[in-house]
Order: C-alpha cells, then sequence, then structure tokens
C-alpha cells in the first residue's frame, strides 16, 4: 500500500460503564452500553467500514464494548489491547497512531474521553456538512463513532491533517 493512499481512523469511545465499587480500570459496561456497543457495530457494518486493525484500550469497559462491537462487522480485524489508550492525552494518541504500520489502511481505536473527542478534533481539519458542530456539540457521548480521513502514512498524522466524513451516537 502507497503511504499516499488514502486512510481512514475511526475513534469508538466506550458504551456506558457502570458506577461501581471496582477500581475505574475494572469497571464493567452497564445495561445501556450493553445495548449500544452492538448498535455500534451494526452502524460500521451498514457504512462499510472494516478496520484493517483495532488498537483497544485495556480498560474493562473498552474491552466489552469491542467484544459486542466486532462481531457485528462482516470481517473481525486483528486487535491489539493497548495499555496507552487508557488515560491517554491527545499527543499519547497521536503518538500511537504515528506508530501505525503503512500496510493498514483503515485504523479503529476503542478508547476514553476526553482523549477520543479530543482527537477527531484535533485531526478534523475539515469536515463534511455540519458534522464538525454536531460533534463537539454532541460532547461524544458513549459509544460514539468519529471517522475521520487523511492521505499519507501514519506517520504523517498530526492536528488538521484530515475531513471528518461521519459522525455518530446511539442516541442520535
Amino acid at each position: 500500500m502507497s503511504v499516499d493512499s488514502p486512510r481512514r481512523i475511526v475513534l469508538l469511545r466506550h458504551a456506558k460503564a457502570e458506577w461501581s465499587q471496582e477500581s475505574d480500570h475494572e469497571r464493567p459496561l452497564a445495561d445501556r452500553g450493553r445495548r449500544d456497543a452492538p448498535a455500534a457495530g451494526l452502524w460500521l457494518a451498514g457504512a462499510g467500514i472494516t478496520p484493517d486493525l483495532a488498537l483497544c484500550s485495556t480498560a474493562a469497559r473498552t474491552r466489552e464494548t469491542w467484544k459486542l462491537c466486532a462481531p457485528k462487522l462482516p470481517q473481525r480485524p486483528k486487535t491489539v489491547y493497548e495499555e496507552r489508550l487508557y488515560e491517554a492525552s491527545l499527543g499519547e494518541l497521536i503518538a500511537v497512531v504515528n506508530e501505525t504500520s503503512d500496510d493498514v489502511n483503515d485504523l479503529l481505536l476503542v478508547g476514553h474521553n476526553p482523549g477520543m473527542h479530543a482527537l477527531a478534533d484535533a485531526l478534523s481539519g475539515e469536515a463534511d456538512g455540519e458534522l464538525l458542530t454536531l460533534m463537539n456539540r454532541s460532547g461524544f457521548p458513549t459509544a460514539s463513532l468519529a471517522v475521520v480521513t487523511f492521505n499519507g502514512s501514519w506517520k504523517s498524522v498530526e492536528h488538521g491533517v484530515g475531513r471528518l466524513v461521519d459522525y455518530w451516537t446511539p442516541r442520535g
């Protein structure tokens, strides 16, 4: 694959989690989250998005979100559970994306706010229609998805390189 090929990064915020006695890292999904996570997978499948690689935070709620989302895709992508996605800053998220192999065309990150929203906003130098306004007004709720396209190598991903081409929330 050429480094100048069009690429897609899909950002999925974990579904709604319970507030429990568990540590933050081990919080499970709430009932609503267990309903919304498969809906996110159905939306991805319906949009024709099948990532080549999924990077998922190691937190229980992100792993459970991905476990419920992935079976709805026509093909399950290679999945890597990445500790650095938990509580990652914007800079840390960009660093993880920059490490992606150029063999990957479509990358999906399953992570947390405020990072997922910050990354979607930072990468989106342009947007289709009112998507950027809609995304920023909504605050990127749980189980939301943002799809950003760009041309070039993953190493070139930085602020403003992409175009927000889709945004979805389960409450829509």
